[in-house]
C-alpha cells in the first residue's frame, strides 16, 4: 500500500493501472500514465514510491529511468542533437530490459520535438526499432493543470463538496482542457493527444492543513524526532494557504516541510 498523504483519488488510479497492466501477459501498448497537479501535492513522491514497490532498488534500479527536461536538456538550440540522445536512450534501455520504467518531470517544460520522439514508444504498434518494448510503464508528471484542479477544487468545496467526494469525472474536463487543448502545451503540440496514447490521466488535489500536519508528522518519524503537537502545529502554519480569506488549501502542498522542520527544533 502507497503511503501517500491525502491522494485518495491518484492512488486508486495508479494501484488499479498497474495492478491490471502487470497482470496482462501481454499488453497491446505500454502502460502510460499522466500525473497533474501543483507542487507539492505528491507526484514525484507517487512516482518513486511506484518504482520502489515494482523493483528492487527503487529509483536506483537499472531499470528505472529518471528524467528531467532541465537537467537533462537545457539547451533549446540542441534540440536535435536531444532527439537523437532520447531515442537511442530509450531503445537501448528497452534492448536491455523490456519491463523498464520511464520517468519524466516537467513535461510540461519539455520540448514538442523531444515529446515526439516518445511518441512512437507509447503505441500498440508491435516493434519499433528492432525492440518489443510493450511492457515498459512511462510516467509523466506536470504543473500543467494544477491551477485547474485547484480552481475545481475549490469550486466544489464552497459548493460543499468535500475534496474526498471529489471523482475523476469532476475534474476530467478541466484537465483536459488545460493540457491538452492549450496550443501552449508541448503535449497538445506533439500529437501525443491525437494518438490517444495516455492511458490514465491522474489528478494530485490541492493539500487541506490537516494533510500538511500529516506530512509534518510523516517527516518528524523518518528524521527520528519526536513527533510534538506544538512543533506539528507551528510548521503547519508557517506554510501559505489560499484562497486569501479562507485559507483551506496549502499554497506549495507539502513540499517545504521538511525544511522547515529543522526551525522548530
Amino acid at each position: 500500500a502507497l503511503s501517500l498523504v491525502g491522494q485518495p483519488l491518484a492512488r486508486q488510479q495508479v494501484e488499479k493501472a498497474v495492478r491490471e497492466f502487470l497482470g496482462n501477459h501481454s499488453p497491446v501498448k505500454p502502460l502510460v500514465m499522466s500525473f497533474h497537479g501543483s507542487t507539492g501535492t505528491g507526484k514525484t513522491y507517487m512516482s518513486s514510491m511506484l518504482v520502489r514497490h515494482l523493483f528492487q532498488g527503487g529509483l536506483q534500479s537499472p531499470y528505472v529511468h529518471h528524467f528531467s527536461p532541465i537537467v537533462h536538456f537545457p539547451h533549446a538550440e540542441r534540440v536535435e542533437q536531444y532527439k537523437e540522445n532520447l531515442k537511442r536512450w530509450i531503445q537501448g534501455n528497452l534492448t536491455n530490459c523490456g519491463r523498464s520504467a520511464f520517468l519524466f518531470d516537467e513535461m510540461d517544460k519539455m520540448h514538442p520535438g523531444l515529446i515526439d520522439v516518445i511518441i512512437p514508444f507509447l503505441g500498440p504498434s508491435w516493434v519499433v526499432y528492432g525492440t518489443n518494448y510493450r511492457k515498459a510503464i512511462f510516467i509523466f508528471i506536470s504543473n500543467a493543470g494544477g491551477e485547474q484542479i485547484n480552481e475545481m477544487t475549490l469550486d466544489l468545496w464552497r459548493a460543499r463538496k468535500d475534496r474526498e467526494e471529489i471523482s475523476l469525472q469532476d475534474l476530467e474536463p478541466a484537465i483536459s482542457k488545460a493540457v491538452f487543448e492549450n496550443p501552449q502545451s508541448g503535449f497538445w503540440k506533439s500529437g501525443i493527444i491525437n494518438e490517444h496514447l495516455i492511458d490514465f490521466i491522474v489528478p494530485f488535489l490541492p493539500l487541506k492543513r490537516h494533510h500538511v500536519k500529516q506530512c509534518v508528522v510523516n517527516e518528524l518519524v523518518q528524521q527520528g524526532l519526536e513527533v510534538r503537537p506544538g512543533v506539528v502545529q507551528e510548521v503547519a502554519d508557517s506554510i501559505p494557504y489560499f484562497p486569501e480569506e479562507e485559507k483551506i488549501f496549502s499554497s506549495t502542498g507539502c513540499k517545504t516541510v521538511a525544511s522547515r522542520i529543522s526551525f522548530f527544533f
